[in-house]
Parts: structure tokens; sequence; C-alpha cells
């Protein structure tokens, strides 16, 4: 079992059963899911691009990802309606907690002169966003094998009523917010 979810059964859960005083346990905030997007704008004159992005995700989440399609099309960027424009991979259970372990511990201390994630980054509804600029900081990514750098953006979805509730979950969790 992931050790971050045992850190929130045991630990994270009965402090913010105290702290914001719910009346039941299943007020208590949780992680609904992690959404893993990827867009590729170059995929629209190389189809092969996709491939390869779906292979780099797949290592990082530990879960095959699906295309998504462009809805419209923009005679602007070249882009016809139900063309692959990049991927996208939903993480629930134990691969959402390894995922955020790895993301915390892992991946978020290698990145270059790190201060810390945006505290201001939630969306009023207790959901938070991230994004990265490079695949690399994940271990699982080889630098020699990598075509382009890209970047990522990661939805962490919880049942949080506010962000107040939300911030608090992900700092008990191990989230690096800035000072």
């Amino acid at each position: 079992m992931p050790r971050l979810k045992d850190l929130y059964k045991n630990e994270v859960a009965p402090a913010l059963m105290k702290k914001f005083a719910y009346g039941s346990v299943m007020e208590i905030p949780r992680f609904d899911k992690i959404v893993v997007n990827v867009g590729c704008g170059d995929a629209k004159e190389n189809t092969k691009v996709i491939d390869s992005v779906i292979d780099e995700v797949g290592l990082i989440t530990g879960q095959k990802p699906v295309p998504t399609y462009a809805k419209k099309s923009v005679a602007n960027f070249k882009l016809r309606e139900g063309m692959k424009i990049g991927v996208k991979v939903t993480l629930r259970g134990d691969r959402m907690y390894e995922f955020m372990d790895r993301l915390f511990n892992f991946a978020l201390p290698r990145v270059r002169d790190f201060k810390g994630i945006n505290p201001d980054a939630f969306d009023g509804r207790g959901n938070y966003s991230l994004g990265l600029k490079e695949q690399l900081i994940f271990p699982e990514i080889e630098y020699d094998k990598v075509e382009k750098i890209r970047g990522m953006d990661i939805a962490f979805v919880t049942t949080a009523k506010t962000d107040e509730e939300a911030k608090e979950l992900l700092t008990l969790m191990g989230a690096p917010f800035a000072k």
C-alpha cells in the first residue's frame, strides 16, 4: 500500500477533522483523482509525436494515457476537428497516491532553483492545478531518449469545499508550497 495513503488515513484525516471540526468523517476532504495532461501542438505535422508522448507519460504515471482530440477546427493554427493534439491520464486509488509521493518527494526537488509550488493556484472549489515546464524532472525519463522537452499540467481534484481545506489537505500530504 502506498505510503501517502497510510499517511492520509492515520494522520491527515484526523488532523483535518480536528482543525475544521467536521460533524462526520464523510465531510473530511480527500483526493478524488489526479489528471495529468500534456498538450503537443507539433503533433499536427508529425503524428508519431503522440506515440512518444504516450510512452513518456505512461512511464511517469504508470498508466497508459489516452490521446485528446481537437474539438474545433482553427484555420490560424492549421488545426482540424478530430486531430490528436495531446494526451491525458486520470489517476485514482493507489496509483494516484504513488504518483503524488514521487512528484512531491523526488520530481519537484529536482527542479532548478525550486522554492516551492504556487500556493495561489486553487480554483475556488478545492482543486489545485500545477504546471511543469519539463518532463525531465521525473527519474523515470532518460535524458538521452527525450526527443523534445515538454511541459505538463497536473490537476489535483479533491472533495474539499473550500480552497483553505484543500490547501491544508495538500500541505499535510507533503506538498512543498512556497512560503
